[in-house]
């Protein structure tokens, strides 16, 4: 906070360099997980950083479900070390201001076929709405697996609609 900014006042009225006051609130990341369909999937590729962009479901205990296909690097890459890391921002949905969080996290890959295909199926309305029947029949292949990754710790999260002018400057929103 800056020094001569009130405790009362939103965050981000003087300068946005302290942005604690600004996390994505529990009910709020709810509503981002239930807009948002993509996310990015970092993992360790031969020990070093890379990531995907993958669409995604959350369960209801907090642990997001990816659909992919055997061979691809995500898969390699968490076959050979499980931890990851999960972004989740609030580009390209209807939802205001500016949103993101992101986790640590342990995945595992399940390749056994009533778990992926069960996933899928729970996958195939939120990405194909109006015809989630054709949606699992492109993904119901041979090679088709599931990632799961359940996160261990929220390393970062923003809110801007918590910020004076949504973190743009400007005046506070009443």
């Amino acid at each position: 906070m800056a020094p001569d900014e009130a405790v009362d006042e939103p965050p981000g009225l003087h300068d946005i360099e302290d942005l604690s006051r600004a996390r994505l609130a529990p009910d709020t990341r709810a509503e981002l997980f239930a807009e948002q369909t993509e996310c990015v999937l970092s993992f360790l590729e031969d020990g070093l950083p890379t990531a995907v962009v993958m669409s995604y479901q959350v369960d209801d205990q907090g642990h997001f479900w990816l659909a992919t296909v055997e061979g691809r690097r995500q898969v390699r890459g968490i076959d050979a070390d499980p931890r990851v890391a999960l972004v989740v921002s609030s580009t390209g949905t209807e939802l205001a201001g500016r949103r993101m969080v992101a986790f640590r996290g342990r995945a595992r890959v399940h390749r056994d076929r009533a778990v992926v295909m069960d996933r899928v199926r729970r996958l195939a309305p939120r990405l194909a709405p109006d015809d989630p029947d054709a949606f699992i029949r492109l993904l119901d292949s041979p090679g088709r697996v599931v990632i799961e990754v359940v996160p261990t710790k929220v390393t970062a999260s923003h809110d801007s609609t918590l910020l004076a002018g949504d973190g743009r400057g400007g005046p506070a929103r009443s």
